[in-house]
């Protein structure tokens, strides 16, 4: 059975301070034994002091980023090596504001996801389409060439430590929204794409979370279909009650 996750990306938000306090809000507010794998991604300042302030619970600290490189004169990066140090053994590649806003290319995330499996952290991989893609009906062949040039490079055996999030880019804070529907066939089609690129264990093993704009209003619904199995969450996992409630929609 795939694996139910889900994952708040707290971006460029909190200090020290507020990272604690909302960590201690969480644990208050979460089961012992979630129906879902947890995990949060603090700023890099942070992750250590979530680390340590986590290790008794069941939530996962994850990276929202790292180098390519195993270390060198990359100034203000981290590498794999960093993070693994620090008890984080998870990170986030090729989110979407990442790729807008730092230039990450597919061939540049290629070359991450690389380091980061030999490294033998696990990944949660992000693409999707923007809005033009939408519009012009080119979503599908959009999200094949990311998936195809920056991670069907990696071997069978790597896939168990592949987590995949797709990001409808055009519905995150565009005024646009996307459906359920929307989401189970997006999802769909990425599990065939995997299953024609590899095999169907690996396609039906995978699992795929969704990362548009999840909301305690709508997780219930979004989680139900059927190859939609959790949430990269944004916005509302920095408020530990609707987090809460996106994870108990499982």
């Amino acid at each position: 059975m795939r694996k139910k996750i889900v994952a708040g990306n707290w971006k460029m938000n909190n200090d020290l301070a507020e990272t604690q306090d909302l960590l201690s809000h969480l644990k208050m507010q979460l089961v012992k034994e979630p129906e879902a794998e947890v995990m949060v991604a603090p700023a890099f300042t942070n992750l250590y002091s979530a680390f340590q302030g986590l290790k008794d619970t069941p939530v996962q600290v994850v990276a929202q980023n790292m180098h390519q490189a195993e270390n060198g004169a990359y100034t203000g990066e981290v590498s794999a090596k960093m993070l693994k140090s620090i008890g984080v053994d998870t990170v986030i590649l090729g989110h979407s504001e990442r790729r807008a806003h730092f230039g990450e290319t597919n061939d540049i995330l290629a070359e991450k996801v690389n380091s980061a499996l030999k490294s033998e952290m696990k990944i949660i991989f992000c693409f999707g389409e923007e809005l033009a893609d939408r519009k012009s009906d080119k979503h599908f062949d959009l999200v094949a060439k990311q998936l195809e040039e920056s991670l069907y490079q990696i071997s069978e055996a790597d896939w168990k430590n592949v987590i995949l999030a797709y990001e409808p880019v055009w519905a995150i804070g565009t005024g646009e929204t996307a459906s359920p529907e929307q989401a189970q066939e997006m999802h769909a089609f990425i599990r065939k794409n995997i299953s024609e690129k590899f095999n169907d264990k690996i396609a039906q093993n995978v699992s795929i979370l969704y990362g548009g704009s999840v909301k305690p209003a709508n997780a219930k619904e979004i989680f139900a279909k059927e190859d939609v199995d959790g949430g990269l969450i944004g916005g509302a996992s920095l408020k530990a009650v609707d987090f809460v409630e996106i994870i108990n929609a499982f």
